[in-house]
């Protein structure tokens, strides 16, 4: 297998599952503008590298539906609400981007066809060929599954050859590193091992469709800058889960 140059992207096709929450910067609630366009602005790093982008973006900075569900409204209900909430993030990421001079598709789980397209994998897969980033909303369509299973859903779906998980936290720990200073980074962890330490990287559903499928996950802070460029070039960069 010959290698790829120093400087080359590690991968060509990606799927950044990006959560709601990352958009409100420091604000407690909605959308941040200056923290938008710095995303924006991290996403256009790769595509400049001729990376393909998929992009799964929650809505927990508007509704969680588990939330919503521990508060006595019908779980289905309030998953449906923050499957909505997913589109007005994605229609605000494609928003930005427009601004940024990208060219990016919104496709929806959920038929709202008056705001954006429904999700057709063959037309997903056609815009990211085209250099599109494709923004994929309203998770998997179903309640009691979170945007983390959408995220290996659509990564498979769409041949991803890595999910990357970007969260406030620069990767993996063994034990909470706002609580315990000698908490250790995995550079590196096996989905075996992840499982056996009961390290919490993604939810049940979305690991295990992550490792049936062979496809690693890398969860990195997206708040670092440069840290999304890192991890696509394979750099040591957050935490790789592996097969």
């Amino acid at each position: 297998m010959s290698l790829k140059p120093r400087g080359s992207p590690a991968y060509s096709r990606v799927l950044l599952k990006l959560s709601g929450e990352a958009l409100m910067g420091d604000d407690a609630y909605g959308i941040n503008r200056d923290t938008l366009r710095r995303v924006v602005g991290e996403i256009q790093t790769v595509v400049d590298l001729g990376v393909e982008v998929g992009v799964v973006i929650g809505g927990g900075n508007i509704f969680r539906g588990v939330a919503g569900g521990s508060l006595g409204m019908d779980r289905a209900t309030a998953d449906y609400m923050g499957m909505l909430a997913t589109v007005m993030n994605a229609l605000a990421l494609q928003d930005a981007m427009r601004h940024a001079g990208m060219n990016s598709r919104v496709q929806s789980a959920l038929n709202i066809e008056q705001v954006c397209e429904p999700y057709i994998r063959g037309k997903a897969i056609r815009y990211l060929e085209e250099g599109k980033v494709v923004i994929f909303a309203a998770g998997t369509g179903n309640p009691f599954f979170t945007t983390d299973t959408a995220a290996a859903l659509r990564g498979s779906e769409i041949g991803a050859e890595i999910v990357m998980k970007a969260t406030k936290v620069d990767g993996v720990y063994s034990a909470d590193p706002k609580k315990d200073a000698g908490a250790e980074r995995y550079h590196r962890i096996s989905f075996d091992e992840a499982i056996a330490r009961n390290l919490k990287v993604m939810d049940a559903t979305a690991f295990a469709l992550c490792r049936d499928q062979s496809l690693p996950v890398n969860v990195f802070s997206i708040f670092s800058p440069g840290a999304f460029k890192r991890v696509v070039l394979g750099e040591d960069e957050g935490t790789l889960v592996h097969c």
